[in-house]
């Protein structure tokens, strides 16, 4: 089966090729009738401009579908990339936390030690001014000293003294202990 155009159809055909470059593209130029010499021209130039224009296109579309091969490539790189820093950012959360964790542990040791260390002196100068009075109480009253009522008050004083900072210390201690508490449940 073959087309026929009328003559008006195929001169206005020819003048738009002539005129502006615009040609009738596709399988259709295989189907019209090319009797007509001027129009056998005009259908060759039609079929060589619709070859080379299906090779633009089919050109066109390999470097599409290449960028868009590569751009999913990239897509699945990034992903790749966002899944191992999640994991990286992951584990360090948990070494940040177990570095905290350590440095409490560590805090609390170091108070515990001062703490004991606060109390160990504390109580080896309670001891020790106790004994000393207490020494020289003993002396004043094994020589018949007259300055033991002194003596007397001041030993009874200091020990008050010293029995009620004994208390403070232990006080402020575990004072600071239950606050501790206090703080890690919170």
């Amino acid at each position: 089966m073959s087309l026929k155009l009328n003559k008006e159809a195929q001169t206005a055909l020819i003048d738009l090729g002539e005129s502006r470059g615009i040609f009738i593209e596709g399988n259709i130029l295989k189907l019209f009738d090319t009797s007509d010499e001027s129009f056998k021209e005009y259908i060759d130039t039609a079929l060589e401009k619709d070859v080379e224009r299906r090779k633009k296109r089919l050109e066109i579309t390999k470097q599409v579908q290449d960028k868009n091969k590569e751009l999913e490539e990239k897509a699945n790189e990034n992903d790749s990339l966002m899944a191992e820093l999640k994991e990286a950012l992951k584990v360090a959360e948990d070494a940040k936390e177990a570095a905290l964790s350590d440095l409490d542990v560590m805090q609390k040791k170091s108070q515990f030690q001062l703490i004991g260390s606060i109390v160990s002196y504390a109580l080896w100068v309670i001891v020790g001014t106790g004994i000393i009075t207490t020494f020289m109480y003993a002396m004043a009253i094994y020589w018949g000293s007259t300055e033991t009522t002194l003596i007397g008050n001041t030993w009874s004083n200091l020990f008050g003294i010293l029995l009620t900072n004994s208390f403070s210390i232990i006080g402020t201690i575990m004072g600071v202990k239950y606050a501790n508490k206090d703080e890690d449940k919170e």
